[in-house]
């Protein structure tokens, strides 16, 4: 019998051991899933026209010719690339292309190459642009696009964080790569002679040749085909914005 009680003292004390070696309440690790990864449109017959690097001084008028043709577009932006975000002339850029129903969507802010920065500086590069265009337009966008087109894991996980997609693409016109006006649109002839079930674009707001002289062509020649200009939303079936509401009021924090 004292054998027994000696053991089972043992036991109880191990057993108390154990109790107290485990916490209450074990803490709990949010789980982000990385972000998706999309290079092409989904719905048939649909090309989404997309702009990178604005606002910039030519914005309204690829607004103007897209409303026009009776196309959507959806602009990539940067909080502080080719000018800053909060400038009046872009807040009203912004508003202007959202009030048209164009989809406006982050190029983070400074169009960093986001694979060579510290995990600091990216979470800033999506903070800024976000916290941004919910000022300026009581937005949350949910696609972003990466400078470049260069993300790797860490990429994916913070604009996870934020619940965006990763838009890339599966046609570049060249224009930032010092294409011609002539090379994109013989770029475009090219592609529209394939008959692509859809297309996904990269473009840029900041050259004026792709304004003023390639985008009106592409545009007809999309239309002969009887393709429908989207936005990138429209295209995936999604919604553009984790949510939408009012903007805010201009303060001393709008600034770069």
């Amino acid at each position: 019998m004292v054998f027994s009680a000696v053991r089972l003292t043992v036991f109880a004390a191990a057993l108390f051991g154990a109790v107290l070696a485990t916490p209450i309440e074990a803490p709990q690790v949010e789980a982000r899933a990385a972000a998706k990864v999309i290079t092409k449109c989904t719905k048939p017959k649909t090309i989404a026209f997309t702009f990178d690097d604005g606002p910039y001084i030519y914005n309204k008028k690829v607004v103007d010719t897209l409303t026009a043709n009776g196309a959507k577009g959806t602009f990539f932006v940067n909080g502080n690339n080719y000018g800053c975000i909060y400038d009046q002339a872009n807040v009203d850029r912004l508003k202007y292309a959202y009030s048209k129903g164009h989809q406006i969507a982050s190029h983070t802010w400074s169009h960093a190459h986001l694979t060579q920065i510290s995990a600091s500086q990216l979470t800033s590069e999506f903070t800024k642009t976000n916290t941004a265009l919910n000022k300026t337009l009581g937005i949350k966008p949910a696609f972003m696009r990466p400078p470049y087109g260069e993300y790797n894991s860490a990429v994916q996980t913070e604009a996870g964080k934020y619940g965006q997609s990763l838009v890339i693409w599966d046609f570049d016109s060249g224009d930032s790569a010092g294409m011609t006006a002539s090379q994109s649109k013989n770029l475009y002839k090219s592609l529209i002679s394939k008959n692509p079930n859809n297309v996904l674009t990269l473009n840029h707001e900041t050259h004026e040749s792709t304004v003023n002289d390639v985008l009106p062509y592409a545009i007809k020649l999309f239309k002969a085909k009887g393709y429908k200009m989207v936005t990138v939303a429209e295209c995936l079936g999604q919604s553009p914005y984790k949510s939408t509401g009012s903007p805010g009021k201009r303060d001393s924090t709008w600034t770069c």
